[in-house]
């Protein structure tokens, strides 16, 4: 099936010429893509917006599946080439009208961009009793890729990216009980599966995808501070992310390092449209980038979770868990099963 990115094998940066305060103006200088098709989950906000000016003044077509549509299109209103869908990640009916559409359309879709997400909710679980932060992050996309998959094979050279989070290395897939139904619930667990699963996810379907001519990335977008993903945070969790001292006192220290690496929203959608634009990636797939580059494999063994929990920076590069090759063969199958879908390259 051709190249595959088990292990890390092709985790090595490849000298892209971008860094970590490069933006989307930077990455898609000289990009055309007249006559190219996105969908863009979440494109109406953060740093999907971004992502959605940069196709867009490529040439690019950008679809936004959205669960308020006039409050998309009142957001994107100037943006020339946007369309705006109705679609809940949440709901696999919804996704299911979505996709049928699109696919109605005729259209070829070149570009899918997994990028909508929640980050450290309350537990929640969707219709069929799967937690919300998995649902949402990856079996919502899961299912709509599944869908789209006819659309990216016509494409003739489809790429489809899936935003991670450095917080991955908060946890693997624990597959005994994705769901929180014998553990108990730990939001910041919960984000760091469903953030390794936007990985694995990638990874799989690089491998299973790339004969069609479709290649799958994921990426650590960066920390911003622009973003309304922490909208959920109580001050317990500051404490326990190690920002705030239990007094309630800043901690420096954290402060500090999260100075030197937070970016712009331009900034931190710059890796997302280099990983679906660049043609430095032609002929490589199912790899981990942030920074605007393939990321380097992280091999450490970390003692423990709450050893992520204290480091608000985050840690630099994949977790070898999230490039495992029996766990995302058997991500797959569970999502099928979630999903109640065949998806089936």
């Amino acid at each position: 099936m051709g190249q595959k990115n088990h292990s890390g094998v092709l985790q090595k940066p490849i000298g892209s010429g971008f860094n970590a305060t490069s933006t989307t103006k930077d990455v898609i200088k000289g990009i055309d893509l007249t006559g190219k098709t996105a969908i863009i989950t979440g494109g109406d906000g953060g740093y999907g917006l971004e992502i959605t000016k940069a196709l867009t003044s490529a040439g690019a077509t950008v679809i936004i599946p959205s669960r308020n549509v006039e409050k998309s299109k009142e957001i994107v209103n100037g943006i020339a080439n946007v369309e705006v869908e109705a679609l809940d990640l949440a709901d696999s009916a919804s996704i299911k009208a979505f996709a049928e559409k699109f696919l109605a359309s005729g259209r070829s879709l070149h570009l899918l961009i997994n990028n909508a997400g929640i980050m450290w909710t309350p537990l929640h679980r969707d219709s069929k009793g799967n937690e919300g932060q998995f649902s949402t992050n990856h079996l919502g996309h899961f299912q709509l890729t599944a869908k789209l998959w006819d659309a990216l094979k016509k494409a003739n050279g489809a790429r489809v990216v899936n935003v991670s989070s450095s917080s991955h290395h908060f946890s693997p897939i624990l597959f005994d009980d994705i769901n929180f139904n014998q553990r108990e619930y730990d939001k910041f667990v919960a984000y760091g599966q469903s953030k390794t699963a936007n990985i694995l996810f990638a990874v799989e379907l690089d491998k299973r995808g790339q004969q069609f001519g479709v290649r799958a990335y994921a990426l650590n977008p960066g920390l911003s501070l622009e973003t309304n993903l922490g909208k959920h945070m109580t001050f317990e969790d500051f404490v326990t992310l190690g920002i705030l001292h239990p007094d309630g006192t800043p901690n420096k220290e954290a402060e500090a390092s999260m100075d030197k690496i937070k970016k712009t929203k331009e900034q931190g959608a710059a890796t997302a449209v280099w990983a679906a634009t660049s043609p430095q990636l032609q002929n490589i797939g199912g790899v981990y980038l942030e920074d605007v580059e393939i990321a380097q494999y992280d091999a450490t063994n970390y003692d423990s979770i709450a050893a992520a929990y204290k480091n608000p920076a985050g840690f630099p590069g994949t977790a070898p868990f999230a490039l495992d090759a029996e766990s995302a063969q058997k991500l797959w199958t569970l999502s099928e099963e979630l999903t109640q879908i065949k998806f089936d390259i």
